[in-house]
């Protein structure tokens, strides 16, 4: 038996529409609701300008905001009302009362009955086939109880509905909790929340709770308020993604160091760059930045903590020159504040990057930063759980640096994201001889072999060196080292 597809009308958001599963089935009633601020104005306008772009007729009836106060938000963003029918409370007030242009008017003056009965006749002469009704709370008012209010929502349906109009309620939440009365009445709710973090922007969320009659992607979705509109991120679900690769091995071009590593980094896997402040995870990972340059792959690094021209420099001191990749378009360096971006943008900038771009390097450095675009530890761990098994089945080599506590001694890490990599590269402080020396090892390999030998990592004279195992020392990791006896081997020179 042939399904017969429904009709669905676009938002102008194409994250929403995503979410959505490809826009609201037409000539239905929707709630979008939210605290004051979260951009459900905006939201409503990009609705009714996507279906000024296909040619339709819309209507915008306002009924606690003015039409320059709206006038003002399509100005914020560049947009052009011109096409978009719009009908104000005063408009409606001087139709019933017959006062003057500049009476002001109260919600409570106004019978609910005519104001509907008004309000079907314009929509009857306009004939649109969007409408946005802002807000519900001036209805809530009007009705005065819960009995006629829902009846008045019921009436308001059916006569949309026969006149084949999708329409968005507003509302405010200006009820005491949630609105069970209309949420039970709409075809679908689309709910839009921010809530404050300790420093930085808001973190805004959107949920479709309620939609009939299709299937949509549950849970939060990050968005944010920009020039343009709303940018809806659709929450990340790796499943949905799954690709077939070519299985290679992605080297540093250090002999030693791939030797270290059993040949280098294995195609479509995660792996952890983890160690003490200033100890050479971030140099490792320009290494393989500049190697899979070299070889014409696209890259894609994002820096946290490190800005782009010092990240730059200090590679080019060390015989890695990243202008000519960043100018041929293979190295996509990105500056990323924690404070100013949402996870969910973070993730969709990456799979923008793989996706369209055909990037087989990501870098992460560091997720110190990373962490503090999360709300929480738990939520970190299952966004990069999502994030990272996203990659992998794109056949995507991931390399994460993680800045631990401390210096020498007993180390720790602010979140504990080793068991979601393959890979655990771990380098380290020691102390020899009355110097202060690096050491490097790999920890944990689940895609191969590696070599279980601890060797010393030297960065001078223009270029970085992996020496052989330090055989003669015992202790190493702890940060104060026992020599056991004879010449304590170094890094080739």
């Amino acid at each position: 038996m042939n399904k017969t597809p429904i009709d669905v009308c676009g938002t102008g958001i194409s994250g929403l529409d995503s979410v959505l599963g490809g826009g609201l089935p037409r000539n239905r009633l929707y709630l979008v609701d939210g605290n004051p601020g979260v951009g459900k104005t905006t939201l409503a306008l990009q609705f009714l300008l996507e279906g000024v772009r296909a040619g339709e007729r819309c209507l915008y009836v306002t009924l606690s905001e003015s039409k320059p106060e709206l006038e003002s938000v399509a100005l914020s963003h560049e947009w052009d009302l011109s096409g978009i029918d719009v009908i104000e409370l005063s408009s409606i007030e001087r139709s019933l009362a017959g006062k003057s242009r500049n009476t002001m008017f109260q919600s409570a003056e106004v019978e609910l009955t005519a104001l509907s009965t008004l309000l079907m006749e314009e929509i009857e002469s306009i004939k649109p086939a969007r409408v946005v009704l802002d807000s519900l709370s001036e209805m809530r008012l009007l009705a005065q109880n819960p009995l006629r209010y829902r009846r008045q929502i019921l009436t308001f349906k059916q006569r949309m509905a026969e006149r084949e109009c999708t329409v968005l309620l507003l509302d405010d939440r200006s009820a005491v909790g949630a609105d069970v009365q209309v949420q039970s009445i709409v075809h679908g709710v689309v709910s839009l929340s921010m809530a404050p973090i300790k420093y930085g922007i808001f973190r805004r969320c959107l949920m479709i709770t309620k939609l009939r009659a299709v299937r949509f992607r549950e849970g939060n979705h990050d968005y944010a308020i920009r020039k343009g509109g709303l940018q809806v991120y659709p929450r990340l679900v790796a499943a949905e993604h799954r690709a077939k690769f070519e299985k290679a091995l992605a080297s540093s071009a250090e002999p030693e160091l791939d030797a270290l590593l059993g040949g280098g980094l294995h195609s479509g896997t995660s792996n952890l760059f983890m160690g003490a402040a200033g100890s050479g995870k971030s140099t490792l990972a320009s290494m393989f930045v500049h190697a899979a340059a070299r070889r014409g792959e696209r890259v894609s690094y994002y820096a946290f903590d490190e800005s782009l021209h010092l990240l730059t420099d200090r590679a080019r001191e060390l015989g890695m020159d990243l202008a000519p990749h960043v100018k041929s378009g293979l190295l996509n360096l990105h500056q990323v504040d924690p404070a100013e971006i949402a996870p969910g943008e973070l993730a969709h900038q990456i799979l923008e990057d793989v996706s369209k771009q055909k990037t087989k390097l990501v870098v992460l450095d560091s997720l110190n930063g990373y962490i503090n675009a999360m709300p929480n530890e738990d939520f970190l761990n299952l966004h990069l759980h999502e994030l990272l098994s996203y990659l992998n089945q794109q056949g995507v080599v991931t390399i994460m640096v993680l800045a631990q506590h401390g210096l020498v001694g007993p180390m720790g890490a602010p979140v504990d994201v080793s068991y979601l990599a393959d890979t655990v590269v771990l380098t380290r402080y020691f102390e020899a001889r009355g110097e202060l020396k690096k050491a490097i090892s790999v920890m944990k390999k689940r895609s191969g072999a590696h070599e279980m030998s601890i060797r010393e990592l030297k960065m001078a004279d223009g270029r970085v060196r992996i020496g052989p195992a330090l055989s003669e020392f015992e202790g190493v990791l702890t940060g104060v080292p026992r020599m056991l006896g004879g010449t304590a081997p170094t890094a080739r020179e």
